[in-house]
């Protein structure tokens, strides 16, 4: 198959993919950071996503898909749609001019989505938190959690929580590979409303620069980048 990993700098499913046997390209405006630059492009995607393109790869190798991807596996950025940043919109956070700016970058980030919804593939797959998505175009397939995909409760890498949306067309919902029970949070906090909560695996990978923090967020856990290589691979 020829796959498209969309916004996908960490390589993840790419590589997957590639082990597979499928003729696989990461593409994102940032370097790949999965060591395999002879199959990242490092360019605006959204020339490519229709197919019937050439492109160059970081190895500087030129590259052509006559006809259109088999599928396409897009991760948009979603810092200005998970739920996560609703708070930004409040006027408890924000001015009246930041909340415009945020609500337009907003929009912008909505838009670029909905360009990977409305490409011209039969199989399409688009990850991204829970968030705006989900109103303003619809609610996803599947959600799923990293732990479906873990070995084991000793996986530590991918035995946690962090859900994330999939709307997927033209392939089926991904099905867990265990059956562990849902990991307990790592320790627990008290919100500026009062309540105690669990502190999350987003929450213990906040350390560093935002930028840092938003790399660490972004990249597809290996079950999961596994399990999407294995399942719609077959397809």
């Amino acid at each position: 198959m020829k796959v498209l990993a969309a916004c996908e700098e960490s390589q993840r499913v790419t590589i997957e993919l590639r082990k597979l046997g499928h003729e696989a390209f990461s593409c994102d405006l940032f370097s790949c950071s999965g060591n395999h630059p002879e199959w990242h492009i490092k360019a605006d995607v959204l020339p490519l996503i229709n197919g019937d393109c050439t492109f160059v790869t970081m190895d500087g190798k030129a590259h052509e898909i006559s006809g259109k991807w088999d599928m396409i596996i897009a991760f948009p950025p979603c810092t200005y749609l998970t739920i996560a940043g609703t708070r930004h919109f409040s006027p408890k956070c924000n001015t009246p001019e930041k909340i415009a700016e945020r609500e337009k970058l907003r929009e912008q980030a909505a838009d670029f989505f909905l360009k990977f919804a409305n490409a011209d593939c039969k199989r399409i797959a688009i990850e991204n938190p829970v968030g705006y998505m989900s109103k303003h175009y619809k609610k996803p397939t599947q959600i799923i959690e990293p732990y479906f995909f873990a070995e084991s409760t000793e996986d530590s890498e991918n035995y946690v929580t962090k859900r994330t949306c999939l709307w997927l067309k033209g392939l089926p919902s991904l099905k867990p590979t265990n059956k562990l029970p849902r990991p307990a949070p790592y320790g627990k906090y008290t919100a500026k409303c009062g309540k105690v909560k669990g502190i999350c695996w987003a929450m213990k990978v906040s350390a560093g620069s935002q930028k840092e923090r938003a790399k660490k967020r972004s990249k597809t856990f290996a079950g999961v980048a596994r399990a999407m290589a294995e399942q719609w691979g077959k397809e």
